[in-house]
């Protein structure tokens, strides 16, 4: 059986899952469209897929799913446009720009069948495939502490910054989702100190460039998370698992943009990640290869709009606490 997705949004996440889907087995077409119309017919001709000129002419393309890649805004709009129509969802994060009209989609989603799956596409990441295998198994014993990072070789444009949501909800949401979901626990507490030391656009966003996140796991084990747009070394997303047995790392491979001082230690002939979409290319193939399966019944939904709100509460109380100098029960933002 071959099927054909829609997708839109143009923009450089857009037209890669654009690309990455044309590719995939088992799918016959892709249907583009954009805010931008010409920019989706630029793209839809270069890859030479289909052009549509609005959504309303994507949903009624005879698609078997939806893959949304637009500015965050129109996230709920588009989830409910195709879950009402019958049209399975795959929408990068977050399901919209709030908590509030998060649930507000939840709530409306859950009334239907119809599955939405939102883009965490570390959780098809190997490694972090991996470390969650070797902390569910027992072989790292009881988990103590947790080190993640996601650290940008550079900042995104000044016009991004007040659209994006700030430092946690943009960037440092994937680490408390994968945090959630390599542990099999919630946060319950979260501190947070953050600076700004690059460009002034962060500040005048009310944002920060660069955060140190303390979190409490709900059976007592300590995670930090350190979030910055300024890593000149390159692009560095890690995550050590550490327990009373052993411990795990992902991301500490030939291409992890660390360097030794370590005199007999030897560089890596191998250059840096230079950003996201090349350290995660496969896992972003495995996931849209995941929701090819969602969106025809014959797996479950791996990532719901649930699992994106527990993780959204988690960047709400970062925020909070970032702004207030205080510790934050998660609890304190839940609704």
């Amino acid at each position: 059986m071959t099927i054909r997705l829609g997708l839109a949004g143009t923009g450089r996440i857009g037209t890669a899952h654009a690309e990455t889907l044309k590719a995939l087995p088992g799918i016959s077409g892709v249907v583009v469209t954009d805010a931008d119309t010409e920019r989706a017919r630029t793209t839809a001709t270069k890859l030479g897929v289909e052009f549509a000129p609005d959504i309303e002419a994507v949903l009624g393309a005879d698609i078997a799913g939806l893959v949304i890649a637009t500015a965050t805004d129109s996230h709920p709009e588009l989830i409910l446009a195709a879950v009402d129509r019958g049209i399975p969802v795959f929408c990068e994060k977050p399901v919209a720009a709030d908590i509030a009209g998060t649930l507000e989609v939840i709530d409306h989603v859950e009334t239907s069948t119809v599955p939405v799956q939102i883009g965490f596409q570390r959780r098809f990441d190997a490694g972090y495939v991996a470390a969650r295998a070797a902390a569910s198994s027992g072989e790292l014993g009881w988990l103590h502490t947790l080190r993640a990072t996601t650290l940008d070789p550079a900042p995104p444009p000044a016009e991004y910054i007040p659209r994006s949501g700030g430092l946690f909800r943009d960037c440092g949401v994937h680490d408390f989702d994968i945090i959630r979901w390599v542990t099999g626990r919630e946060v319950t507490e979260v501190f947070v100190l953050g600076g700004n030391r690059g460009e002034r656009f962060f500040a005048d966003a009310g944002d920060v460039d660069t955060a140190a996140v303390l979190l409490r796991m709900d059976d007592g084990a300590l995670a930090t998370v350190s979030l910055s747009r300024y890593n000149g070394a390159g692009y560095d997303v890690r995550l050590e698992v550490l327990g009373s047995k052993g411990n795990a790392v992902v991301g500490l491979d030939d291409r992890a943009p660390l360097r030794s001082v370590e005199p007999d230690y030897p560089a890596s002939p191998f250059p840096a990640y230079p950003g996201f979409m090349d350290r995660f290319r496969r896992a972003y193939t495995e996931e849209l290869t995941v929701f090819t399966d969602v969106a025809t019944g014959r797996i479950e939904n791996p990532c719901t709009p649930r699992d994106a709100l527990e993780a959204f509460y988690i960047a709400e109380a970062c925020e909070l606490s970032r702004r207030e100098r205080r510790p934050i029960p998660v609890d304190e933002v839940r609704r």
